[in-house]
């Protein structure tokens, strides 16, 4: 008798598609709980999320079995790309919006976490150090009130967030000598540490400015919100 086996798509497997599907049904909740409709950067943006998705099931899955790193680079490669979009319709179609920043800003956030796994298991777990500095950011926020004050959005913020990705992604890639990845990624992670830490030096010497000129019961912006501006200063500026 005659027997088909199904081959894995994309190199997926069971732990992929699991992983993949737990993503999608959790974007879904998290977007459409906050609006109903899509705008068309929010459709760009939305088209690099499903793209960091597939990134992130194929990275799950590559913890299981060897998966195909072309396609994780070139999967990744797309969704950076992408990122220099979604700024642009949203400036020409006069339709930026809070929510639009916050979600492209997510977007970039995970895929440089996902990256970051990736890249670890070859140069070392403290490459997650960079996938992990901006939620231990926003979750230093919860306990350290100043931390929620939002720094003013800096241009530079930007661009050490692209040189992440980029850096990533090419260590992930193999095709350079593994020295040369380690120095490119200590090199993008001290770039990090430095954008981060002069925001929160900023923060800690305005700290009590920032008790003053809150009313009372009126909680300052959350820390999240300084990439926001950072984001909406983008789609401003359509770049």
């Amino acid at each position: 008798m005659l027997q088909v086996r199904s081959a894995p798509v994309l190199g997926l497997g069971v732990t992929g598609w699991i992983t993949g599907g737990l993503f999608v049904m959790a974007l879904c909740a998290l977007v459409f709980r906050k609006v109903e409709r899509l705008g068309p950067a929010d459709r760009v943006t939305m088209t690099r999320a499903l793209l960091v998705g597939a990134v992130t099931a194929l990275i799950a899955e590559n913890f299981v079995r060897p998966g195909p790193v072309a396609v994780i680079v070139a999967i990744a490669s797309v969704a950076l790309v992408l990122d220099l979009v979604d700024g642009r319709v949203a400036r020409r179609s006069g339709t930026a919006s809070e929510f639009g920043a916050r979600f492209d800003m997510e977007v970039d956030s995970f895929l440089i976490l996902a990256l970051s796994i990736y890249v670890s298991r070859s140069l070392g777990w403290w490459v997650l150090a960079i996938g992990a500095m901006r939620y231990t950011y926003v979750a230093a926020g919860w306990v350290f009130s100043w931390l929620r004050r939002p720094a003013p959005p800096r241009y530079w913020c930007k661009v050490v967030a692209a040189i992440q990705g980029i850096v990533l992604t090419v260590a992930a890639s193999g095709l350079l000598p593994w020295i040369v990845n380690l120095v490119a990624v200590a090199g993008a992670l001290a770039l990090l540490i430095e954008s981060f830490g002069r925001d929160v030096v900023w923060q800690w010497r305005h700290r009590d400015r920032g008790r003053r000129s809150a009313p009372a019961g009126v909680d300052v912006p959350g820390p999240a919100q300084r990439p926001v501006a950072v984001k909406q200063l983008r789609k401003a500026g359509g770049v």
